[in-house]
């Protein structure tokens, strides 16, 4: 009876073989004329070759949706031993879907704009994301940067912000200057956290493969096969937007995320954000997605008191 050993690579055993080998249970169930004998990380199996053939190709689909999202489901598997490799018609419920994050997370475009970025994103290397706080802005360009990540389209993720007191000053903050900085970059770990296992994280952060730094690191740099994200960038003055727009290099994509109302930046001082999104209205190759109270993906509040805010200042334009 025909023979052959199957190595498992990429997944984790306990992803494949379940709790107490519960989804090796249901590869089981749909071939039912295997004999399948799991010893660590080889499956020995046997039979005929048609089934062989056609288990072999189940086992690279599984794996192949762990690398791809990081997290496997039961749903996940059952749907794979049900679907032929040529049929793709799953995945027309799932054409919002960003990228599959820890504990079974669905990291999608909950809104029209937040999918217009996601479009954006895919057409140009330069997108420019505006709109008041909860809009998903940040997570959705952390979302995006993390698939490129996992589908090989870049080889780092490099997440930056400026460090713009909001009221307090970096000196009376106890630490070092990591230990200063890191809660105004706390934002972008929270999104990774909840997209990348924390183990794979660290490894990825350790190795730079994901950086998270001030925007004054970003000096003299030439960011290649990258995709960066500057986060905050109202709190930038124009002079460290043009900075930062110039560290673009070969295949690297580019994400400006802000809100023009809540500019930190000392009395006067000009948002290089704002000057950005005037001057490259029509770039080609730039685009400018403008989100609104509409995209608040937060409390129901948050919409309310954001209408409440922008009274004044329609009341102040009025006039």
């Amino acid at each position: 009876m025909p023979e052959k050993d199957i190595f498992i690579e990429d997944i984790p055993l306990i992803e494949l073989y379940g709790i107490n080998d519960s989804r090796m249970e249901i590869i089981k169930e749909h071939f039912p004329k295997l004999k399948i004998v799991a010893r660590g990380d080889s499956l020995r199996i046997s039979g005929s070759h048609e089934s062989i053939e056609g288990f072999t190709k189940k086992i690279m689909r599984i794996q192949e949706h762990y690398r791809k999202y990081g997290f496997l489901h039961d749903s996940d598997v059952e749907r794979i031993m049900q679907t032929e490799p040529s049929d793709t018609s799953h995945e027309s419920s799932d054409n919002h879907i960003i990228v599959y994050g820890n504990n079974g997370l669905v990291v999608k475009a909950r809104t029209i704009n937040q999918q217009k970025m996601v479009e954006a994103s895919m057409k140009n290397d330069l997108v420019f994301a505006v709109g008041p706080a909860g809009t998903g802005k940040t997570y959705t360009a952390v979302a995006l940067a993390v698939r490129a990540l996992k589908n090989k389209e870049v080889r780092k993720i490099i997440l930056t912000r400026p460090a713009v007191e909001a009221g307090e000053s970096l000196g009376f903050l106890p630490g070092d200057l990591k230990e200063k900085l890191d809660p105004y970059l706390q934002p972008l770990y929270d999104a990774l956290y909840d997209m990348l296992p924390g183990e794979k994280l660290h490894t990825y952060l350790e190795n730079k493969i994901i950086e998270v730094a001030p925007l004054a690191f970003m000096r003299g740099r030439t960011l290649n096969n990258a995709f960066v994200i500057l986060d905050e960038g109202q709190n930038t003055t124009e002079s460290q937007m043009k900075m930062f727009l110039t560290r673009m290099g070969s295949s690297a994509k580019f994400i400006v995320t802000g809100d023009t109302t809540q500019t930190d930046l000392p009395f006067k001082q000009p948002s290089g954000l704002i000057h950005a999104i005037q001057i490259f209205e029509n770039v080609p190759g730039i685009e400018i997605i403008l989100l609104d109270a509409s995209d608040v993906v937060r409390h129901k509040l948050v919409r309310k008191i954001l209408s409440v805010y922008a009274e004044p200042r329609k009341k102040k334009t009025a006039e």
